[in-house]
């Protein structure tokens, strides 16, 4: 990701965020016409060899189905793998749309193989009977956004993967994603959440803008701050 407008590379803490120094890019996945299962297998397969460089990983979106396969290839390597996830969904469909693999089912498909350790979900503000249901068949913690603290961070475990859903953020500061949902984190308190965590992140993903709907760019300049701040998490540790 490039430096966009008024922005420099330098995260909060002072690392410089440039491609060559701090991260390497590894290009996109290209997927053409085909289905579902074979785009997952696609995405965990190239996971799978920079995670076995040694490599940390961080991937952009697409929407958050995309997260599936990524999180499957780091529970192979870290069998005690927990994981953050920043979201105003659950995302714990069983099925929506009769698609297992949907934006909406990630987190049930991960729980369900029983190889990720721990799930925290924060930000979120959609939850419905069905989804209850899931997350207490999963065991997933829930930081509902009408009871939010930071007090969860405290709870974090290593290694931790990050999947942030920009729809976390209230629409009023990310309008460009493809499903509003009032009543959000601001910005800044959404970076006091990355800049907070002490425990190990082995990788993380940012998912879910839409630039159709955009304004001023200014919800991929969110990305690009936020972009900045969990690279340099990662990065010194």
């Amino acid at each position: 990701m490039e430096q966009e407008g008024s922005a420099n590379c330098f995260s909060e803490n002072g690392v410089e965020i440039i491609k060559g120094k701090a991260y390497e890019d590894a290009g996109d996945i290209s997927f053409g016409d085909m289905g579902a299962p074979a785009a997952f297998e696609l995405i965990r397969e190239n996971i799978r060899k920079i995670i076995a460089a040694g490599q940390k990983v961080f991937c952009f979106g697409g929407d958050h189905s995309v997260s599936f396969p990524i999180v499957d290839a780091f529970s192979e390597k870290f069998n005690d793998l927990n994981v953050l996830h920043l979201d105003a969904h659950s995302d714990l469909y069983d099925s929506f749309d009769n698609n297992p693999f949907s934006h909406a089912s990630p987190f049930a498909r991960i729980m369900e193989k029983g190889k990720v350790r721990s799930l925290t979900q924060v930000g979120i503000r959609t939850l419905n009977t069905h989804q209850r249901e899931q997350a207490k068949k999963f065991n997933v913690s829930i930081v509902e956004m009408r009871n939010f603290s930071f007090d969860f961070i405290e709870e974090l475990k290593s290694p931790l993967y990050i999947s942030l859903d920009l729809d976390v953020i209230d629409p009023a500061f990310a309008p460009g994603i493809s499903h509003h949902e009032p009543g959000g984190l601001s910005v800044r308190d959404l970076i006091s959440i990355i800049q907070n965590i002490n425990e190990e992140v082995v990788g993380a993903d940012i998912v879910e803008y839409n630039p159709n709907r955009d304004v001023n760019n200014v919800t991929a300049m969110v990305a690009y701050k936020l972009f900045k701040e969990m690279v340099a998490l990662m990065t010194v540790q």
